[in-house]
């Protein structure tokens, strides 16, 4: 299926979206510390956590190594949401959002050093993340859900 500019734009917006989300929430963790630390919220809790690696603390301490990483699958991503014409919309979602958690957590790594987590699950015991990992993941999933429904 062929999109337009405009709809490819609209994908575009999304991740956009996703960006200033996720930015605006570790704002107001990083800034209001003290209103938000350990706050509890039944199946959650906010916490303030400087993660120095990636996902699961892997990497870590190798801020130029993962900022080059960021900046490599963001492009790559935005390339293949405008060039590649032979995308369906799941893979342009999945690629959208994981375009934005991206962009979030490679915006933390090159202007902090480190990529600021506070949402900490109190059901199970999990790494803290934030806005930006949960899009990577729901990216993620939409990717491997589309893989399996076109391999039957």
């Amino acid at each position: 299926m062929t999109f337009n500019i405009k709809t490819k734009l609209y994908f575009l917006s999304l991740s956009i979206f996703i960006v200033l989300i996720d930015q605006y929430t570790k704002y107001l963790m990083i800034y209001n510390k003290k209103l938000f630390f350990k706050k509890d919220f039944l199946l959650f809790k906010l916490d303030f956590v400087k993660n120095y690696g990636a996902a699961f603390n892997i990497f870590s301490g190798s801020r130029v190594f993962l900022s080059i990483i960021s900046i490599f699958f963001s492009i790559l991503l935005i390339y293949l949401i405008f060039k590649k014409n032979t995308l369906n919309s799941i893979e342009l979602y999945s690629y959208s959002f994981i375009l934005g958690g991206t962009i979030g957590n490679g915006i933390d790594r090159i202007y902090r050093g480190f990529v600021v987590d506070f949402i900490n699950l109190n059901i199970i015991n999990f790494p803290v993340f934030n806005i930006a990992d949960i899009s990577i993941n729901i990216g993620f999933f939409i990717l491997l859900y589309n893989i399996f429904k076109n391999n039957r």
